[in-house]
């Protein structure tokens, strides 16, 4: 592709040298020689004060919102346009051949149960159509396994096309495509048409990037004004609003009227079993649902893959059979160890996530419940105190440790969940501690834990490292529990 051709994507129809272009690149340490560089305004930095680089690296040409400098070389394209953001994504898109053109796109938000709704929903397609997916905890091309995309959600959109011409590439004919709200509120995922948006619910969240929870809100809200169809929680208390933002829905949730329903819930032995109705007009149908998953919440997401599901055509007597031996999800409620005490690792991150994940392996506690959890640095500050409460108030022994601190100094985000303990009824040295060094607040936890007991280690889930001030080590949550069990002597 040339870049004359390459820049009728952002409607530039003025002259340009005929030279081939090599990709798009925002971030100028991936700029390599023959790239389209766009310099635009990040968080912390703007990509104007690496222009420099970008050309001593290769670029061809520069895309910005700002004007030329007045001594800009006359030998190097520079683009103006009216939003950076959206030319990326404009240019990923036609750099990679407008690839989600091709795919039958599902996008999949909400502020818990995304990953493991879009492992279902990838899971369920599969049983009909070659699908792809990428998420926070994996991506997969058809039945084949790419490592995780690090700790965002949404890649930026060169990453998005590329990803999307990959699963084209490889004969899918569908993407079921986790959405952030940094994601669609910074144009990552510009340039894709969906069949369908899932949504899975809505509590406060990502202040720190949106200020608001109404900002936030209205940011999710992006994907089902860009769907055709709608699948929603009916129980969730913003539901009227995505309502209002679908050209068309579907509803589901465990309270009367939704479409797809739920009742008669059981847990047993590690299983979901419900009574499943799916209303169809004027008709009704009803099944026996089994999910190989603990944790209540989890019928949310099954009912929302299903419901997504089956609205793409794939059978319901498919979808139940393959629903009953759904894998997992790396990180979800993973099962590390189950005698003489039960171990599990699990992502839950927020206040919400955290206590329904406590609410759950309740459920499967014969004796104590311990739970490991800390709070990211650099992240939303507002998280912290209510990750304390929640552990405090749902769990009968805490230990407080580091999660992704960064820069942050880690005494200052213990500090704030120790608020939120103490103000829910703990008591330091009692129902719960600080061990600052997760790996050493892991095998406390599994020290102290006797017969009957469950661990959480809860945070971390599927994530590969763990980022301190000045260092990024690799981590594996659960082998590091293995490890520890290991060195401890429990069998």
């Amino acid at each position: 592709m040339t870049l004359a051709e390459l820049a009728l994507a952002l409607g530039w129809h003025g002259p340009l040298p005929n030279i081939a272009v090599t990709g798009v690149a925002q971030d100028s340490r991936r700029v390599l020689p023959g790239a389209v560089f766009v310099a635009r305004a990040g968080q912390q930095q703007h990509g104007r004060g690496f222009i420099a680089q970008a050309l001593a690296q290769g670029a061809v040409a520069v895309v910005a919102e700002e004007a030329a400098p007045d001594d800009w070389p006359t030998d190097v394209p520079y683009l103006q346009v009216a939003n950076a953001k959206a030319a990326v994504a404009r240019l990923a898109a036609a750099f990679y051949g407008y690839p989600a053109k091709a795919l039958t796109s599902i996008g999949v938000t909400g502020t818990d149960g995304k990953t493991t709704t879009a492992f279902l929903l990838h899971h369920l397609l599969s049983g009909r159509y070659p699908t792809g997916l990428f998420s926070t905890a994996g991506v997969r091309v058809r039945d084949a396994a790419l490592p995780p995309l690090a700790h965002f959600t949404t890649p930026e959109a060169p990453e998005v096309q590329q990803l999307l011409a990959t699963f084209r590439d490889a004969g899918c004919s569908h993407a079921v495509i986790e959405a952030s709200s940094h994601g669609l509120a910074q144009r990552r995922l510009d340039e894709i048409t969906y069949a369908v948006a899932v949504w899975t619910n809505l509590t406060p969240d990502h202040l720190d990037f949106h200020h608001s929870f109404e900002a936030y809100r209205e940011a999710k809200l992006l994907l089902p004004r860009r769907a055709a169809l709608s699948v929603l929680n009916a129980d969730d208390p913003s539901y009227p609003h995505f309502a209002a933002a679908s050209s068309r829905v579907i509803s589901y949730g465990l309270q009367a009227g939704a479409a797809w329903q739920a009742s008669a819930i059981e847990q047993t032995s590690g299983r979901l079993r419900w009574r499943l109705s799916v209303q169809h007009g004027s008709d009704g149908i009803e099944a026996l649902a089994t999910l190989p998953m603990i944790g209540h919440y989890n019928i949310y997401n099954a009912l929302a893959a299903l419901a997504a599901a089956h609205a793409l055509g794939v059978d319901l007597h498919l979808l139940l059979a393959r629903l009953a031996d759904f894998p997992g999800v790396p990180g979800r409620m993973q099962l590390v160890q189950n005698e003489p005490f039960t171990v599990v690792v699990d992502f839950a991150h927020t206040h919400a996530a955290l206590t329904k994940a406590l609410q759950a392996v309740r459920l499967q506690t014969r004796g104590r419940l311990i739970v490991v959890i800390g709070a990211p640095g650099e992240r939303d500050p507002g998280r912290r105190a209510p990750l304390g409460q929640a552990a405090a108030q749902y769990a009968d022994l805490a230990i407080f440790t580091e999660d992704d601190p960064r820069s942050e100094n880690l005494n200052d985000i213990l500090e704030l969940m120790v608020k939120g303990a103490t103000e829910a009824g703990g008591r330091q040295g009692e129902s719960f501690w600080l061990v600052p060094d997760r790996r050493e607040a892991i095998r406390k936890a599994l020290a102290i834990a006797k017969l009957g007991d469950l661990v959480l280690l809860a945070g971390k889930g599927h994530e590969t490292t763990l980022k301190r001030s000045g260092e990024t080590l690799p981590w594996d949550e659960a082998a590091e529990a293995q490890r520890a069990l290991q060195e401890l002597g429990v069998q």
